[in-house]
């Protein structure tokens, strides 16, 4: 074929777009192969107990098993597909359930009930196997103002619970603290819990954390609060003799300013770069935002289109920088007004009508979430839980088909590009589909042999890199 510019010109000009380039893929990675837990659950630094995620889980499965002892009764309450066509006679949900339980899962996946009956079944052995993925120990909004003798212990308290929880093998598999935001009539009181917190934990873990631990800081506004905490967390590390870097942390949005400052920019990527690189996640606090946009009480709810604001310009800033984004929590908790074991027939009846309710509002507000990439939320009480998994189910497992045809058909693409040195240019759009399935696995929806529809070898799946896999397939040049 004839051309007009030279090999050389073509190299000159090329090569010097490279670092360009480079450089960017450097910023914007792409989201991030680890897992990223699905929640975080919020409670009261005075409450926390080594085994209190093990606790939540059995309070949560036993809510499940009240208010919606079979899958038909959940399928009604959130209108899944294929809720219509279920019995409401005992003795055909029986029936039907008996039917399903024996078939293959191929088979189930041609059932009308398939969608329901599957999301019952992974929600209960969820809440049985790992109903807390993360837990984040609250001195903040959850515990409030107290004295500053009442804090000290309960910083104590927690960290030893922490330290028990890690020698028992209790903890959650993601865990960490909150403490007090550094507005300056908050800082010292929250440095001082910090401190406390971590000299107690290190000292009686001889200076190891449990795995995934983060400090939460709520309430930033400016880079200097952030700078503040890391300027501490070297202070500690250096005192225990630890490595540099080894304390994390995660910011709070929670005020307009920390979407738009002063000068009428977002801020957000340099809040985050004044972590220097500690800074993981960005969370969303719900009902301080919508205050500070003055909502009044009745209307502050995740889905209010003030937050759908703030969480666009949060994808903007941060989108493909590989730092974990969460959604914020609904406050209305799915708990009957009555108490006990010996309930009236109407007194149930009550207390099944105001948690199906609050049922209803957790699966659409998680629902809400997830479809606007916010992959994580936070949950307040443990009757959330089983509505926060299968909200969580039916969003992956109803696109399943799609995204596995979607990313097979993306391999087989990318299988014939051409690398350019060590960089694929479009590794970031495979990595993004190939987390669809690490999201679905991580917070099982779909089994790790599911993920075989998709192309790829369950070795490649778990290597979480789209990257490594595309090398692999050209044999590693």
């Amino acid at each position: 074929m004839k051309t007009t510019i030279t090999p050389n010109e073509k190299d000159s000009i090329l090569n010097e777009l490279r670092p360009a380039n480079i450089a960017f893929q450097k910023i914007y990675p792409g989201d991030r192969p680890d897992r990223q837990p699905v929640h975080t659950v919020y409670g009261g630094a005075n409450l926390f107990k080594a085994d209190a995620a093990r606790k939540m889980g059995e309070i949560a499965l036993r809510s499940l098993k009240t208010y919606a002892p079979d899958f038909t009764v959940m399928a009604r309450v959130l209108e899944l597909n294929g809720h219509e066509a279920l019995p409401t006679n005992p003795a055909d949900i029986a029936a039907l359930t008996a039917k399903l339980d024996a078939m293959s899962d191929q088979q189930r996946k041609q059932h009308a009930a398939w969608l329901p009956y599957t999301v019952y079944r992974k929600v209960i052995a969820k809440l049985e196997r790992e109903a807390v993925e993360d837990f984040r120990i609250d001195f903040e909004d959850g515990f409030g103002n107290r004295s500053d003798e009442e804090e000290d212990q309960t910083a104590v308290q927690a960290a030893n619970e922490v330290a028990k929880g890690m020698t028992d093998g209790t903890l959650p598999p993601f865990i960490g603290i909150r403490i007090k935001p550094f507005t300056e009539d908050l800082k010292v009181r929250g440095v001082r819990t910090l401190d406390i917190f971590l000299t107690t934990l290190f000292t009686a873990t001889a200076g190891k954390l449990p795995a995934n631990f983060v400090v939460m800081l709520p309430k930033v506004t400016i880079p200097e609060q952030i700078k503040a905490l890391v300027s501490f967390f070297k202070l500690i590390e250096k005192s225990f003799g630890l490595e540099e870097g080894t304390l994390k942390m995660e910011m709070m949005v929670e005020a307009t300013q920390a979407v738009m400052d002063k000068d009428g920019k977002n801020p957000l990527r340099g809040l985050i770069m004044a972590g220097e690189g500690r800074c993981i996640a960005a969370h969303f606090g719900t009902y301080d935002y919508t205050a500070s946009c003055n909502i009044t009480a009745r209307y502050q709810t995740m889905d209010h289109p003030v937050c759908d604001f703030a969480h666009h310009m949060t994808k903007v800033a941060l989108g493909g920088t590989g730092i974990y984004l969460s959604d914020g929590a609904t406050n209305v908790m799915p708990i009957g007004p009555h108490k006990g074991d010996q309930l009236t027939a109407e007194q149930h009846a009550e207390n099944t009508a105001v948690v199906h309710r609050g049922w209803k509002l957790c699966f659409g507000h998680t629902t809400h979430s997830l479809r606007n990439g916010f992959y994580q939320g936070w949950d307040l009480n443990p009757a959330q839980l089983p509505m926060r998994y299968a909200a969580v189910y039916t969003f992956f497992l109803e696109s399943y088909e799609d995204a596995a045809l979607r990313l097979r058909h993306f391999v087989d693409k990318a299988a014939q590009a051409t690398l350019s040195g060590d960089i694929f240019d479009d590794a970031a759009t495979g990595q993004g589909l190939l987390n669809y399935f690490l999201r679905a696995m991580n917070s099982g929806a779909i089994a790790e042999e599911e993920t075989v529809v998709t192309g790829l070898t369950l070795e490649e799946i778990r290597s979480r890199s789209f990257y490594r896999i595309l090398v692999g397939r050209r044999g590693g040049k």
